[in-house]
């Protein structure tokens, strides 16, 4: 059962804010991801705390911190969106389930991957640097 709307609006808002388009279906995940050209950057948000206390602030500041930027930046909701983000997941294979989550895509193909163990227990700006380096190589 998802989460109520409710208690997730603020956690979506938190990155559609910074510029991020929500995907909600199935279909728009496959539409985006496999036909993307260029850099795009999938959160894979959820309503723990490591993504508000980092994972979320970590995004956000890496868009600050990088000259480079990815092309396209999206978002699915764990959680509350389930179909979504289960098709998404399967983008980032053989990574397994993770949330909160961070990839990024260089003509639909995965090229960098931020796992929930690389988000726990690391500071927003350990993220946004991780990032940074990523754009950098692949933006």
């Amino acid at each position: 059962m998802p989460y109520p709307e409710q208690i997730c609006a603020p956690m979506r808002a938190d990155l559609t804010s910074a510029g991020f388009s929500e995907l909600k279906t199935p279909e728009q995940v496959d539409q985006t991801i496999s036909e993307s050209k260029g850099s795009l950057l999938l959160v894979i948000n959820s309503v723990c705390g490591c993504a508000a206390g980092t994972a979320r602030p970590g995004v956000k500041l890496s868009l600050q911190k990088s000259e480079k930027h990815p092309d396209t930046l999206v978002t699915v909701f764990a959680g509350q969106d389930l179909e979504a983000t289960n098709q998404a997941r399967k983008y980032t294979l053989p990574y397994p389930p993770s949330s909160p989550s961070i990839a990024l895509f260089k003509d639909g193909k995965l090229v960098h991957f931020v796992e929930r163990h690389h988000i726990e227990g690391r500071s927003a700006e350990m993220i946004a640097e991780n990032l940074a380096t990523a754009y950098d190589e692949f933006c």
